[in-house]
């Protein structure tokens, strides 16, 4: 049985592209938002104008067409929202793999799939229009969540729908519709959902780390497939 890498990896020909990028032109900027980032100050967090205009300014500043980053990161800025603060212990550590870009953003399916379910997941800090498809890989069954869409994305969807390999699924949402946040889309992969629809813990506390990321693949093994 192959590992999931490994799968990736001998099919890497036949992952298409999660948003539109030239690999020859285009630049990925990391974007870090563990508490070693010092500029984001809670001034910048507690307001998504200044947030938004924070990444913005990232990007433009070194002629990058998307942020990304965050898989397996502590991050800090989820004390913005008491939707990661239930409970004795707070969520931080983000699961997902983060894609920043202007809204209207085009996303794509990376292979054939189809819908597992899909909900606005409407909380200060949640994900907002949210689409999870399911894959088989030559035996090998996954789902991918994108989160942070707009709420046209949701329109004409039914669980079970097929979506083939490129197809255009969503656009990145505003931060009215995609959970009050900076334009970008959160990519998460997921194996077992546990019998959850519409949503998944984008954020897991850091006691269950290892729980939650050997549930959740890194989704970098697509996204280098394809950008490539």
């Amino acid at each position: 049985m192959q590992t999931f890498d490994q799968l990736i990896q001998s099919n890497a020909a036949l992952i298409q592209k999660v948003v539109d990028f030239d690999v020859k032109h285009d630049l990925l900027l990391p974007l870090d938002f563990t508490v070693a980032n010092t500029e984001l100050t809670d001034e910048i967090l507690d307001n998504i104008d200044l947030f938004s205009d924070w990444v913005n300014e990232k990007l433009a500043k070194n002629n990058a067409r998307y942020g990304i980053g965050g898989y397996n990161e502590h991050r800090t800025i989820y004390s913005r929202s008491a939707h990661f603060d239930a409970g004795e212990e707070p969520r931080r550590l983000h699961l997902g793999v983060d894609i920043w870009g202007p809204a209207g953003t085009p996303i794509y399916n990376f292979y054939d799939a189809t819908v597992q379910s899909f909900a606005y997941n409407d909380n200060l800090g949640d994900y907002g229009a949210t689409i999870i498809l399911s894959y088989d890989i030559n035996g090998y069954k996954f789902n991918a969540l994108y989160g942070h869409l707009n709420l046209a994305s949701l329109n004409g969807l039914d669980e079970g729908k097929f979506i083939p390999t490129g197809a255009k699924i969503a656009e990145l949402g505003t931060k009215e519709e995609n959970g009050s946040w900076p334009p970008h889309l959160h990519f998460q992969l997921i194996e077992d959902m546990g019998g959850l629809k519409g949503d998944y813990p984008g954020v897991c506390r850091f006691s269950e780390r290892e729980k939650y990321l050997a549930n959740c693949p890194d989704p970098n093994l697509i996204l280098k497939a394809s950008f490539s």
